[in-house]
């Protein structure tokens, strides 16, 4: 399962407002892609609906999220967090399965 820090429920909130979505009907699809300088990315959009059946769908913290059945593997006690620092601006994926992360935090390698 993904975990959803307060601070990032609050900007996915005020994202999928903004975008037109709706936070209590409405999902965050987060998954795993080729790419990326480590050689995973990760890929975070909104979605009105559940797109295919074995998708992984649960709540936390009043977000829904899916997460495909592949992903959903390299995903598992991932944190979502929002960082709004110094260092940037953005969401941050917090995955202890991750080895080796680059500099921007955008890909991994397991």
């Amino acid at each position: 399962m993904i975990k959803v820090s307060d601070h990032a429920k609050k900007k996915v909130i005020e994202l999928m407002t903004d975008d037109g979505y709706d936070p209590s009907t409405d999902y965050v699809r987060v998954g795993v892609k080729s790419g990326g300088c480590s050689g995973l990315s990760y890929d975070l959009k909104f979605d009105k609906e559940q797109a295919a059946e074995d998708d992984k769908v649960f709540e936390v913290n009043d977000i829904k999220i899916i997460v495909d059945k592949k992903s959903f593997l390299y995903l598992i006690g991932t944190t979502l967090e929002y960082s709004g620092g110094l260092n940037g601006t953005g969401f941050v994926f917090n995955n202890p399965n991750a080895n080796r992360t680059c500099g921007c935090g955008e890909s991994f390698s397991l």
